[in-house]
């Protein structure tokens, strides 16, 4: 693994460099697949109920594939997945990008209003999806909720009011209902086509075309479908394999569902460099902790420090028997909670990373050649051929090295727009072609970058402006509190105060008077939550906290209760 460089040019523009550059090399996804079931034999894909090795993948991929094509679907037709964290939900998604069809997987944690919402936006031609997926919700029925005219259906071949484009509805482990295809049926119905015509339709898609479409709903109240070309998805990963070093000898965990932007780039990364991936199907700290010690992993990409330290915190959990493990990743951790993972593991080197749905996973990756300080404080610097800039959210002038401004990028990972969301795409693609992030950052004379907050995650409390992060790191260092996020609420003398929602370690019982009390002295009176309220999940898309619901639900509270202004902060 080459050391990476990165320097801020005059136009305050980063540009990365690497001292082992290589050639750029473009492909689909369907192509890379084949081409690693040609290259290697050792395993691929190790799951909680399948060890595939890269040829036994592509087979089933290509039974998929086949099962789409007999049902009638064409190129650029939206296949819908919504099937348990496990191979088949892989092999589905690969399967529709193989023929040219756009894949769409559905985040397992929607209710109905978010899936009828993605159902009706995506113009779905097939959906997927399994009874009791994550064994707690029945997709099957939440399916006929959202979709009732289903119930009325005298054929399997769908045709609806309301979602006009959908034809068939296949149900995997359960028996298929009124309206609705059984999923071995629907697999048996491909082995009457010719592989031949799986490979005719793999030559004719091009590197451009749309691969996937994810569902983002950052900061807004509707999921957004970001779409993502094979270029984008087949280059991002071939470069953050690079960042990664990644060879056929590396065991890659990965905790993060298939619905997730970074879960289908950490795959294709493995696959693009022969190593073997391992996924730990629905995540549970214990479970995730007992494959982590069975399969002899090399990098763990731990993802999100609240996932990573759940595994660390385990009574069994011993690190000294992972001698194999070389990296720990983690996407924008907070310093102090780096640093204690980063002793917890002191044999692997832990680094973070800064991404987004719209840059198909990663735009920023950490060096394992820095220094501990670099990177537990700072997130990478950019990948190669990928541009950033720290620009005035107002004006859009580039800002300077250590100040605080709105991150923008551009490059080949960047996403095609959002589907059917041409006013969308064009606020947040400029025309010189850079992303509008909403992100704030800053980056430093060498080109780390350093994710702060969300632009739209800033509170302006009696005229200051106070980043949500700021306190939410502050909180956090608590020795009740695991972790916490802090939304505005409304306030009649202030505009706006800071609410805390916190989880709370197990065990611990702090109550909201002692968690203010504990914040007096240490930040600004106008940083300090004038609300603290204790729960134990946050309402979430994917690996996201929807923020606009906990807004919601405090302002709500206020209202009902008819409060319009917060309680003073006293210091003493």
């Amino acid at each position: 693994m080459g050391t990476t460089r990165s320097s801020v040019s005059s136009d305050l523009v980063v540009r990365p460099s690497s001292i082992d550059s290589t050639i750029v090399s473009v492909t689909t996804v369907g192509d890379m697949l084949r081409r690693a079931a040609h290259t290697w034999s050792h395993e691929a894909l190790i799951t909680p109920k399948v060890r595939w090795s890269f040829a036994d993948f592509d087979r089933r991929v290509d039974d998929f594939a086949r099962a789409y094509i007999a049902h009638g679907v064409q190129p650029r037709d939206k296949v819908g997945v919504l099937l348990a964290q496990d191979g088949d939900y892989y092999a589905a998604i690969f399967g529709a990008m193989r023929i040219g069809a756009i894949a769409v997987p559905i985040n397992a944690r929607f209710k109905g209003r978010e899936l009828g919402h993605v159902l009706r936006s995506s113009d779905m031609r097939i959906l997927l999806v399994a009874a009791g997926v994550r064994g707690s919700t029945d997709f099957v029925a939440l399916i006929h909720e959202v979709l009732p005219e289903m119930d009325a259906s005298a054929s399997a071949t769908l045709m609806l009011s309301s979602t006009p484009e959908l034809r068939r509805v296949v149900v995997f482990e359960g028996p298929a209902g009124k309206g609705e295809t059984d999923g071995d049926a629907f697999l048996a119905a491909g082995m009457t086509v010719d592989i031949d015509r799986v490979h005719a339709s793999s030559e004719r898609v091009s590197v451009r075309d749309i691969a996937i479409i994810m569902y983002t709903s950052g900061t807004t109240s509707s999921p957004k479908g970001a779409m993502l070309s094979h270029e984008a998805l087949t280059r991002a990963a071939a470069v953050v394999g690079s960042r990664q070093g990644l060879t056929i000898d590396d065991r890659v965990w990965n905790p993060l569902p298939m619905f997730h932007v970074g879960g289908m780039n950490f795959f294709l990364c493995s696959l693009a460099y022969g190593a073997t991936h391992v996924h730990v199907g629905d995540f549970t700290p214990a479970g995730a902790l007992a494959q982590i010690d069975a399969e002899d992993i090399t990098v763990s990409l731990g993802s999100f420090d609240m996932m990573w330290m759940e595994v660390l915190r385990r009574p069994e959990c011993d690190p000294a028997k992972w001698r194999r493990m070389r990296m720990v990743m983690i996407a924008v951790g907070a310093p102090e909670r780096m640093r204690e993972m980063q002793n917890k593991v002191p044999q692997a080197k832990l680094v973070s990373a800064f991404g987004a749905t719209e840059c198909s996973g990663f735009f920023s990756y950490g060096d394992v050649n820095d220094s501990v300080d670099i990177r537990t404080q700072w997130n990478g610097r950019p990948l190669e051929g990928l541009e950033m800039k720290i620009a005035d959210p107002e004006t859009g002038a580039p800002l300077p090295p250590h100040t605080v401004g709105e991150i923008q990028y551009r490059g080949y990972s960047l996403f095609s727009g959002y589907y059917k969301e041409p006013e969308l795409t064009a606020v947040a693609i400029d025309a010189e072609g850079w992303f509008h992030s909403g992100d704030l950052g800053m980056i430093d004379e060498n080109g780390q970058m350093k994710f702060v907050s969300r632009l739209k995650d800033m509170l302006k409390v009696g005229g200051e402006n106070v980043a949500a992060a700021e306190i939410e790191d502050f909180l956090q260092q608590h020795p009740d509190v695991l972790t916490a996020q802090v939304v505005s609420a409304p306030d009649a003398r202030y505009m706006e105060v800071p609410c805390a929602y916190l989880i709370l370690k197990p065990g611990s019982a702090a109550t909201e008077a002692e968690i203010i009390d504990s914040c007096k002295g240490q930040i600004s009176t106008f940083k300090i939550p004038r609300y603290v309220r204790f729960v134990t999940e946050y309402p979430m898309s994917g690996t996201k906290v929807k923020k606009f619901e906990l807004r919601t639900m405090i302002a709500a509270e206020l209202k009902s209760a008819g409060i319009t202004e917060a309680p003073k902060i006293t210091l003493r």
